[in-house]
């Protein structure tokens, strides 16, 4: 993708936004450097890992990349022999440990964001590099004691030499013979050497060697030679324990230069992660969706492509170049969200070249624009301020002239450097290219510029090269309605406001309304008339019938909402009748059910006393009279037994 059109398109100010929502320095630069891709695989890809990172924010609270840094210089350095200092060293073992968490995290979710997951396979765990940092180098940034034998006892040397000679200067200090010759009753330092401040008149009182002197004179600081010695034994150990710590970092530094290319592998998985998780927040923060994607269907002719004819070939036959752009509610992403206004932008199977014609500040350019902004946000792989169901071509290259470019350095013109643009974008797009012009021929003879713009749209047609234009020509109006292929659209215009809609009408061409506004804005009829009457009856019948159109479609758009509120109420209705019938049967299920099973206890009941009948009967009556009564009993549990099937619980559905 050329950068120029992409800066255009104010493309750059998107992954300013984007870069926002970045963890650290790696992530920003993939961000910042971030470029639409034209290949349908990888911009599929890219779509399916915005939506698995917004999965991961929505359903497990996100993902930290917290510790993470880009020590890719360091691992540099270090392959160049450099020693790496202790918070370098802290720095990329706070890296691999940030690797290692999200590596596990991710790895436990492989069914849910399997294209992350295999972004965190990459991360290399150096896990015997994090480890040996670890024991060598604080929390704080320093070289623990237990990095080495030598180094913990040259530490508890120089531990003891300290404390001796502390106790040697503290002596002297509290001796009262010494007590008239001191400046202060205290310890300081002078070129890393501990001595004492005394009076300059009682040099030579306390032996010792004179290492600095106040600004005054009067005070001399002193190394009693006393303490010499131990200083130097103290200073000893020092430089010791320095050339070990060198030596410790040396050897840290050659195991980070031979895992150099694992950090740089890591830092780069991570730096990945970084920028798709960036794109799930900024996709959350648009309120955005996924597009369909769809891929270009060439060399084929779409149903109703001869419903035009052109006049000077009416049997031509137009092939559409299968792009596809169905962009329903989109919104600018860069405008302010509680004011912008969503259009709908879609090219039809019978056409591929869409002219927008409107008034000044109508939102021309601003549409082009969103248009070009989707396609190269949707080829980044991020989701879109649009309405779910729209669908987006993946196209080779995205070009745009837009704006007024005028050159000051070359001195070109407006009309000329829009030109050198088109010329440049013309021996560049192919048949998968998105081409959005602005006032296409403006800036120079309207009779000649009419013409040209219809020529290169013609061009552009032939070419079968996806093309959205404005324009104020009248007669490219005209040129859409007739021209296969190509398909007029307009920006609304509200004339008692004298203010733009910004929404736009696919399939209307718009009105100038010069007369109109003029009329609004009170300039006289004695003006206004005479103008009217210098235009072609032809022209003003034109602009009458499209106000008419313009009306009837209003009206088509206002009764076809009323329907659509209408269904939208009716449903709504039949979802609560609905539920109100679904209780009212739970109502009635339910007693049922209890009156059912009262009913099979009180038969339960009546069985249980006819068994009683027939023991009472069988102990104390005649044969006859026990036969009459088994009879009469055999018929009773006959009939409960018909009365229990009545009241069985219905099967369940």
């Amino acid at each position: 993708m050329d950068r120029k059109h992409l800066e255009t398109l104010e493309f750059p100010q998107i992954l300013l936004r984007l870069a926002r929502h970045v963890s650290f320095s790696a992530g920003r630069k993939l961000v910042l450097a971030l470029q639409p891709s034209s290949i349908f695989v990888e911009v599929r890809q890219r779509l399916q890992e915005t939506r698995e990172a917004r999965h991961l924010l929505d359903a497990h609270g996100g993902l930290s990349l917290g510790g993470a840094h880009d020590v890719r210089p360091l691992a540099r350095n270090a392959t160049r022999g450099a020693v790496l200092q202790p918070l370098d060293l802290l720095d990329i073992s706070s890296t691999l440990r940030a690797g290692r968490r999200v590596q596990r995290m991710l790895g436990r979710l492989r069914g849910q964001v399997p294209l992350l997951a295999d972004i965190a396979a990459r991360i290399e765990p150096c896990q015997a590099l994090a480890d040996e940092i670890g024991r060598c180098i604080s929390e704080q940034g320093e070289v623990n004691d237990h990095a080495s034998a030598k180094l913990a006892r040259l530490r508890r040397g120089m531990r003891i030499a300290h404390e001796r000679l502390q106790e040697k200067l503290n002596r002297i200090l509290a001796n009262a013979r010494n007590a008239p010759y001191l400046q202060e009753s205290l310890i300081t330092q002078r070129g890393g050497r501990y001595v004492i401040p005394i009076k300059a008149e009682f040099k030579g009182r306390i032996p010792g060697i004179v290492h600095d002197s106040s600004a005054s004179g009067a005070t001399l600081f002193i190394e009693p030679l006393s303490a010499v010695e131990t200083t130097n034994r103290w200073r000893e150990l020092q430089i010791e324990e320095r050339k070990e710590v060198e030596r410790i970092l040396a050897e840290l530094s050659a195991l980070v230069a031979d895992l150099a290319d694992e950090l740089a592998w890591t830092v780069e998985a991570l730096a990945d992660l970084d920028l798709v998780l960036a794109k799930g927040h900024y996709a959350n923060e648009l309120g955005a969706t996924e597009p369909r994607l769809v891929a270009f269907a060439p060399n084929r002719q779409r149903p109703g492509t001869q419903r035009k004819r052109d006049s000077e070939n009416t049997d031509s036959v137009l092939l559409h170049p299968g792009s596809v752009l169905d962009l329903r509610q989109a919104r600018h992403p860069l405008l302010d969200p509680g004011t912008v206004v969503p259009i709908d932008v879609h090219l039809g199977d019978e056409y591929f070249i869409l002219v927008i014609t409107g008034p000044n500040t109508g939102g021309k350019t601003v549409s082009l624009k969103t248009v070009g902004l989707m396609a190269a946000m949707a080829q980044s792989g991020l989701h879109l301020p649009v309405e779910e169901g729209s669908a987006i071509s993946v196209f080779d290259g995205i070009y745009a002239d837009i704006g007024d470019e005028q050159s000051i350095e070359q001195s070109l013109s407006t009309f000329s450097s829009h030109l050198t643009n088109i010329v440049q974008l013309l021996d560049r797009a192919g048949e998968h290219g998105l081409v959005l012009l602005d006032e296409l021929g403006a800036g120079t003879d309207p009779v000649e510029g009419s013409a040209l713009a219809r020529a290169i749209l013609s061009h552009l047609l032939e070419r079968r090269i996806t093309t959205l234009v404005a324009t104020h020509y009248s007669e490219l109006k005209a040129y859409a309605h007739t021209t296969p292929g190509v398909e007029n659209a307009s920006v609304e215009f509200d004339l008692e406001s004298l203010s733009p809609t910004y929404r736009m009408q696919i399939g209307l061409p718009g009105r100038s309304n010069a007369f109109a506004i003029a009329g609004r804005l009170g300039l006289s009829s004695e003006i206004i008339d005479p103008a009217r009457a210098l235009v072609s009856p032809e022209e003003l019948r034109t602009e009458s019938l499209l106000a008419e159109i313009q009306q009837a479609h209003r009206e088509a758009t206002a009764a076809r909402d009323e329907v659509l509120l209408g269904q939208r109420r009716m449903a709504e209705q039949e979802r609560q009748l609905a539920a109100r019938l679904a209780a009212i049967e739970g109502e009635r299920a339910s007693i049922l059910g209890e009156a059912r099973a009262e009913a099979r206890r009180e038969l339960s009941a009546v069985r249980e006393e006819i068994e009683v009948l027939r023991s009472e009967m069988s102990d104390g009556e005649s044969q006859s009279q026990s036969a009459l009564g088994e009879a009469w009993l055999a018929q009773a549990q006959a009939r409960l037994t018909e009365q229990e099937e009545l009241v069985r619980p219905d099967p369940a559905p």
